[in-house]
């Protein structure tokens, strides 16, 4: 079967020094500009039999496998779509100019390349439904087809100064697990808005460093 591929849109909220980001690859019950559905569960059998394997689909720029950005470190279904967290390879020539992009705003896709595994087509309406995808890779890209993948943000604790940016980044960037994000919630719930350097602010930063969970 032919690898095809789909591109998303996305919105670049933060940019980090260290490259890492956290977002959406695809999104369930949106007609791509293809006339595509991802369905939720699509992605469940490809990423456990990565898993099993102790892989991870390929991070490429504009689906050149000659040029690797870097690698996903994590990959889900939520009930959103498909979340994932990458980290650039900045050392590289080609990481560094996507990350340098990236900071302009000037990429503005992000797509992915798969293998369809289970597809239905809806004669009426002309739209096709992928259930199951065997997913090789997702890339930056420069043109996007579908508005509503985001990436959420690329991770960034080195502007966390206080409560309140705290909360913009736990809000905005939100690579926690919810008790992860409770924990630290309830930590800086004992900080005042304008605490910014104290230890229980170190804590959290700490623990947003290290993901471990404050006491």
């Amino acid at each position: 079967m032919t690898l095809r591929t789909r591109d998303f849109a996305f919105e670049v909220k933060a940019i980090a020094e260290d490259g890492t980001f956290t977002g959406y690859g695809s999104v369930f019950g949106v007609v791509d500009s293809y006339g595509e559905i991802v369905a939720p569960g699509a992605f469940l059998d490809t990423l456990a039999a990565h898993k099993a394997k102790g892989t991870m689909p390929a991070l490429l720029w504009q689906h050149r496998s000659s040029e690797p950005l870097g690698v996903f470190t994590s990959m889900v279904e939520d009930s959103i779509g498909l979340k994932v967290e990458g980290q650039i390879a900045l050392k590289t020539q080609r990481g560094a100019e996507a990350h340098e992009l990236l900071k302009m705003k000037a990429i503005s896709g992000l797509s992915i390349g798969f293998i369809p595994r289970d597809e239905s087509r809806d004669k009426a309406t002309g739209i096709t439904t992928l259930k199951k995808v065997d997913l090789w890779e997702t890339s930056l890209v420069t043109f996007p087809a579908n508005d509503a993948a985001r990436v959420q943000g690329v991770k960034s604790i080195e502007g966390i100064s206080d409560i309140r940016s705290l909360e913009r980044h736990l809000r905005d960037v939100c690579g926690c697990s919810e008790r992860e994000a409770m924990a630290l919630i309830s930590k800086a719930k004992s900080l005042s808005p304008s605490d910014s350097g104290d230890d229980g602010m170190q804590s959290v930063l700490e623990a947003l460093k290290s993901r471990k969970i404050p006491k």
